[in-house]
């Protein structure tokens, strides 16, 4: 099999192992890694169709993770999906009315984060045996609120390894907080900041990129790594779904061998629209990619301008996982649309940071033809709610309500019927009040865990483990910050 290097989306600076790339988290330069060809399946759909899901996430990772052996991939893969999920399936399909609703939320923390951050842990320490690499690994990451409770049940208790969780204080729903104030485990740290999410991922950014702190650590035996999904080793189990969900369809007969079909994906960080477009470029039969926004609609003017702009109004959303304004994984495709040119894309980067914006040109948003952007507001978002349960009595979240509204604008707009995966990924337990009042305002006045008890009631879905274990939980990371307090609170943690 032909090896797969990677390098930084800012320089031209040496290839690394993937294995490499995934212990490092973020290029040196401060870009992200990309391998530096895109690989190809080297098994037909039809061949893909007859495997469970564990063995077609093997056929899609082993490409890109080429010095891992069978027997370490195959290890993580089956360490990470097993009975943590509550499906044998892991990521079922839902034919809600046309589209299928590709169901990412059976894991620990009923949300698609969990598809990779169950795989990461023992990516990373197979990593760092396989580099010699005798440090503790400090996981540091910010979150939107899946990440930050996915990673933390990820790497709660594995050995080598610390993880500490920033999230916006109020910028998450009352669930996904308890979620991660209530997570078990001596090596979890937890920590609220006075800001929202961009300014948690630009405070961890920086922190990586401070090279005195870097040394300081490893004088002291830590090194850090991220799970967010500017890792490597997080964004590539994502491109397993997407083939999986083709050859499910081919398999039931949804669809015929080589059709193409359009996917869905509500999107903030970029991430999990970016494993979409990879699976399109390993072989997949992809057509459309449709970039889901909410009203922080920075990647839908994108794509409908060319010009990426964050200097505008942050708005706190009732899907709060895409409230997000600087789309950190829109890097990795703006350094393939300059025709991989290091230096054009970090001149893009360098605009951004310093004035907030950048434009691509012409030529590049010609390479950019498969992706459409569109957005749902507030309103929306909750009338697909209300409109899909009344129709079908299927519930969804409200991430999902704004990729399936916006599915809805294409078909309506472009009369283009092709099969369509909706990227489905969160469970509504997760967002249960604002999923709730979208079907009824009578539900306004009940308390969170009512709410919960109701949901499964009328939707007759049982309430999952992760909702039943957080009720009576008690809360054990209290820790408020400003932002410029970030790297002392990470040093503290650490006794450094």
């Amino acid at each position: 099999m032909k090896e797969i290097l990677y390098k930084s989306t800012r320089s031209e600076d040496g290839a690394l192992k993937a294995s490499e790339a995934i212990l490092k988290g973020l290029a040196d330069d401060g870009g992200l890694f990309v391998p530096i060809e895109l690989p190809e399946l080297d098994k037909s759909m039809k061949e893909l169709a007859g495997m469970k899901y564990q063995e077609v996430a093997y056929e899609v990772m082993k490409l890109f993770f080429t010095d891992f052996t069978e027997e370490e991939l195959k290890k993580c893969i089956d360490k990470a999906y097993d009975e943590k999920f509550d499906t044998e399936e892991i990521a079922p399909l839902a034919q809600v009315k046309d589209p299928y609703h590709l169901e990412l939320f059976h894991g620990p923390t009923i949300a698609f984060k969990d598809m990779a951050l169950q795989i990461l842990p023992h990516l990373l320490t197979t990593s760092a045996k396989k580099n010699g690499v005798d440090n503790e690994i400090v996981i540091l990451t910010a979150t939107s609120g899946d990440t930050g409770k996915a990673a933390l049940a990820g790497f709660a208790d594995v050995e080598g390894t610390k993880i500490i969780v920033f999230y916006p204080d109020g910028g998450v729903s009352p669930i996904q907080e308890k979620q991660m104030v209530t997570q078990k485990g001596d090596n979890t740290h937890v920590v609220a900041i006075k800001g929202n999410f961009d300014e948690a991922q630009t405070g961890v950014k920086n922190i990586f990129n401070n090279k005195e702190l870097a040394e300081e650590m490893a004088s002291k035996g830590f090194q850090f790594s991220s799970a967010n999904s500017i890792n490597i080793g997080r964004l590539v189990p994502q491109v397993a779904y997407y083939v999986y969900s083709y050859a499910k369809l081919l398999a039931e007969g949804k669809i015929e061998d080589g059709e193409k079909i359009n996917v869905v994906v509500p999107t903030g960080n970029f991430g999990n629209i970016l494993a979409a477009f990879y699976a399109k470029n390993l072989g997949t039969p992809i057509d459309k990619l449709i970039c889901a926004s909410n009203e922080n609609k920075v990647l839908y003017d994108f794509f409908n301008t060319g010009e990426y702009d964050k200097n505008r109004e942050f708005i706190l959303t009732s899907s709060p996982s895409m409230d997000i304004l600087i789309s950190s994984n829109l890097e990795r495709l703006i350094y393939h649309a300059t025709g991989n040119d290091a230096s054009k894309n970090k001149s893009f980067m360098d605009d951004l940071q310093s004035g907030g914006k950048y434009e691509i040109t012409d030529e590049m948003r010609a390479k950019l033809t498969d992706f459409v952007g569109d957005f749902a507001d507030e309103q929306e978002t909750a009338d697909t709610i209300k409109r899909i349960y009344e129709d079908t009595g299927y519930i969804m979240d409200t991430h999902t309500s704004v990729a399936r509204c916006v599915y809805d604008k294409y078909v309506e707009k472009t009369g283009d019927n092709k099969a369509t995966v909706i990227a489905s990924t969160a469970s509504p337990f997760k967002f249960t009040r604002a999923v709730m009042n979208a079907i009824d305002s009578k539900y306004e006045s009940m308390e969170d865990f009512e709410l919960v008890d109701e949901l499964s009631r009328i939707g007759n879905i049982e309430i999952p483990n992760a909702i039943e274990e957080i009720r009576n939980a008690d809360i054990k990371h209290n820790t408020k910050c400003e932002t410029e307090e970030m790297e002392n609170i990470v040093k503290d943690f650490l006794g450094i």
